[in-house]
């Protein structure tokens, strides 16, 4: 398989999770460390209990880990001579550092660590110094601090390199499309939390009320040079919004001091099937392309419910680095070779809106909800009977090049394992569960054919990519389901699919209008034709449109990624099932 389709296509391990008395089961993986080791591509993401090798960055082996820390958050690696480095989170204790020559089959060594850190990332220098970045709360910075390699012990003090700085930054606010809560709604989440959870002690009441507040979370911090130029990645500002994302500062210097870099922040994905784009990695690969690897949010079951996304990545001619997420849950080709990262998809969404049947379905999980292109709606099946199915009409006959099968998870009331007990209020539960499917395409809902078959599939993948390069002439997609983990009923956030269908091309957006609401809010609106979705760029200079929101069922959008004083330059894309058309450059007054 050549081709790659946000989420990633791996297994994301079960979480069985108790706080103050309620369990909850749901997926994760988050926080992704990417690195090449021995010519091969090495993924680690959190709360996994393992990593994931890749000669080719689409098929993915996992692999468990043994001998670290498993259940810390934000596992950070790096190649650093013959070693691959190890480190994860912990604020109540101080944490280690690991190496091992062989993460597969080999051993870590540990090096006792000196002090606790969240977040870590460790960086190799090219005069052989390393460095150590850490840090992720509302209330205090990301740290720096040169390591001595033999021990791994700080030289010196730490110094604070980037603050929150939400007035000024617009993109470090919190909250569903950057919409702050209100003092009131804040304290109505927080009672009604405490309703749900009357033995909750008054410390938990006052993390939790921390947490869902105003101020950013400013973590995740990543590490990188090119040209002589340091360039520290961080996060912000809430893992479960849309709007969760990597900005990046910039400086001659190691420990700083760093200046917000123009293009800011450099990977966003606010929109789209699925959103979210922040605490990530960027890597280099055997072809000289970079890449950048981070979280998406589907945040339904539990708020840590995410899933990880990979984007072309590069540095322009004046040193700022971006990351193209125009249509980052889209299916694009990965070649070994030298990539165009700007280039458009070969193939074009054909699933949206479009009628869907099922065999049954719940009240407020309709079959309609798995062609809105929401990975927070799904169509459920009344039972979890084998042979519950949903179907698409793509309403006439297209090409079909390829199908992602999304499936949700919906209040699984999962059992632990026999003789197993939670890690503090988790457990990653390694068991092997399946997900079997048999998916059909027909061109007149009569006569069907097998688009793939895994009745009897040893794999348990929730966002399924099947190719049919050469294209599969079909309008009706049909996946019917054989059996889920924990036996529970049919979900499918999305059934979507993708080729080439009928007609022309949208006309150019027009009547294109912008209002500035704040120092840090531009409101766009446009004139609404026959297009299946709209693309709303926008940059800092006209040939620097590199961030992005993709829209569905309307001609407006509120950009509110703003950084004060900046000017600002707006695009608007139309696409349908057959192309896109890119709109015109105009400067925001």
């Amino acid at each position: 398989m050549t081709y790659v389709c946000n989420p990633l296509n791996i297994e994301y391990k079960y979480q069985i999770v108790e706080t103050a008395g309620t369990r909850v089961t749901f997926r994760e993986a988050a926080d992704p460390s990417l690195v090449i080791f021995h010519g091969e591509y090495y993924l680690f993401p959190s709360m996994t209990a393992g990593f994931l090798t890749s000669s080719n960055m689409t098929d993915w082996t996992f692999h468990p880990l043994k001998g670290v820390p498993v259940y810390d958050y934000a596992p950070d690696v790096r190649v650093i001579g013959e070693y691959l480095y190890f480190s994860a989170s912990n604020k109540s204790r101080n944490c280690s550092f690991y190496r091992t020559k062989d993460p597969i089959s080999g051993e870590f060594e540990e090096i006792q660590g000196t002090f606790p850190f969240w977040d870590p990332n460790l960086f190799l220098d090219d005069d052989g110094r390393i460095y150590f970045y850490w840090g992720c709360s509302n209330q205090t910075p990301i740290y720096g601090v040169e390591l001595n390699l033999e021990d791994m012990k700080p030289i010196g003090e730490a110094s604070p390199l980037i603050y929150g700085n939400s007035t000024k930054i617009g993109y470090e606010r919190k909250g569903e499309n950057h919409n702050l809560r209100s003092p009131e709604e804040i304290e109505e989440i927080v009672q009604k939390f405490a309703g749900m959870h009357p033995d909750a002690p008054e410390e938990l009441l006052i993390k939790f009320k921390n947490t869902i507040g105003n101020d950013p979370y400013i973590e995740g911090a990543w590490m990188e040079k090119h040209n002589g130029k340091y360039y520290l990645q961080y996060a912000s500002p809430g893992t479960e919004h849309n709007i969760y994302s990597d900005g990046v500062y910039i400086s001659d210097k190691p420990l700083g001091p760093f200046t917000l870099a123009a293009n800011n922040p450099f990977s966003y994905k606010p929109g789209g099937f699925i959103p979210g784009a922040g605490h990530g990695s960027t890597m280099t690969d055997n072809y000289g392309n970079l890449w950048h690897a981070s979280s998406m949010r589907i945040s339904m079951n539990y708020i840590f419910e995410r899933r990880l996304g990979l984007w072309l990545a590069g540095f322009d001619q004046d040193g700022e680095l971006f990351c193209n997420q125009r249509y980052g849950d889209w299916p694009y080709k990965i070649e070994q070779r030298q990539m165009n990262p700007w280039s458009h998809p070969e193939w074009m969404l054909l699933s949206y809106g479009k009628p869907a049947e099922a065999s049954s379905h719940e009240e407020g999980r309709q079959a309609f909800q798995a062609t809105d292109e929401n990975v927070q709606t799904w169509w459920r099946a009344e039972s979890n009977s084998p042979g519950e199915w949903l179907e698409i009409d793509l309403e006439h006959v297209c090409d079909v090049h390829a199908v992602q099968i999304n499936f949700a998870d919906d209040q699984i009331n999962a059992t632990l394992p026999m003789e197993t007990t939670l890690q503090g209020e988790r457990l990653i539960d390694d068991r092997q569960y399946y997900t079997r499917w048999l998916l059909e395409g027909s061109t007149d809902g009569k006569e069907y054919f097998v688009m793939k078959d895994k009745s009897e599939a040893n794999t348990n993948l929730p966002h399924d990519l099947v190719l049919q390069e050469e294209g599969t002439k079909a309008r009706f997609i049909k996946c019917t389901v054989i059996s889920l983990p924990f036996n529970q009923s049919a979900c499918i956030s999305g059934l979507r699919v993708f080729g080439i269908g009928k007609g022309t091309s949208p006309g150019q957006v027009s009547g294109v209008q912008t209002e500035w609401i704040s120092k840090l809010d531009l409101s766009v609106s446009w004139e609404r034709d026959e297009a299946a979705g709209y693309n709303v760029l926008w940059g800092f200079a006209p040939d620097k449109l590199y961030h992005s929101h993709m829209v569905f069922g309307c001609n407006e959008l509120t950009i509110k990624a703003l950084i004060e004083d900046q000017p600002l330059y707006v695009r608007v894309d139309a696409f349908n099932e057959t192309g896109i058309t890119e709109g015109c450059v105009y400067r925001a007054v």
